[in-house]
């Protein structure tokens, strides 16, 4: 009994210990992912100047270009692109760590248990695939290839804030209501966004006109 008591304490213990070095890695997940989505935010935006600057006249257009360049390089690869991995996989060791977790002989807890993870998961690779999206644009215009017109670029430089909405109310609600909460938001912010760029294309074909 006392040797089964002793087991249990030490088990305890080793728990806490976890648990706080965890805190660690979660505090560092955190700090990644804001500079991942600044990353984001800033990246698609460069990408709008650098694609409305062809309008401009020519030797505009050339200086326009080359520092444009220097800066999305700078940004994509000095903040972006080295945020997305340290958020990856600080949040994979979190998601391990945590996912089937041992409190007593053969009860269990963990991730694995809740929906909300799963929905996070997935609005996660959707980040990824939009973070992937956003290099392929990068490499384009890296080499003068403009596919995108600003229009469209306006339209995808709100698809961060959205997955940030989504996956926010899901971490901070962590149930049902909050995979609700998150898709209305996603729903009303497309919304507002969709009405919002229309009408500041109205607003600069007037200033044009």
């Amino acid at each position: 009994m006392f040797f089964g008591a002793n087991l249990f304490h030490i088990n305890l213990f080793s728990l806490t210990l976890d648990k706080n070095s965890m805190l660690y890695w979660k505090a560092l997940h955190i700090i990644f992912v804001v500079t991942w989505f600044a990353g984001l935010f800033y990246i698609v935006r460069l990408f709008i100047y650098h694609t409305e600057a062809q309008e401009k006249p020519e030797v505009e257009k050339s200086l326009l270009s080359s520092q444009f360049k220097i800066m999305q390089k700078r940004l994509w690869y000095g903040i972006t692109y080295p945020s997305f991995l340290l958020t990856l996989f600080l949040g994979g060791r979190l998601l391990y760590k945590g996912w089937k977790v041992e409190i007593a002989q053969g009860v269990y807890i963990g991730y694995y248990r809740e929906s909300w993870i799963h929905w996070k998961l997935l609005f996660v690779l959707g980040l990824v695939v939009y973070h992937l999206l956003c290099g392929k644009i990068y490499k384009n215009l890296q080499n003068d290839k403009f596919t995108v017109s600003p229009l469209q670029l306006r339209f995808w430089n709100e698809g961060a804030t959205l997955f940030l909405f989504a996956i926010v109310f899901l971490v901070v609600l962590k149930d049902a209501l909050g995979i609700l909460w998150g898709l209305s938001a996603m729903a009303v912010l497309t919304i507002s966004l969709i009405l919002g760029i229309k009408l500041y294309q109205i607003l600069r074909k007037r200033e044009k006109n």
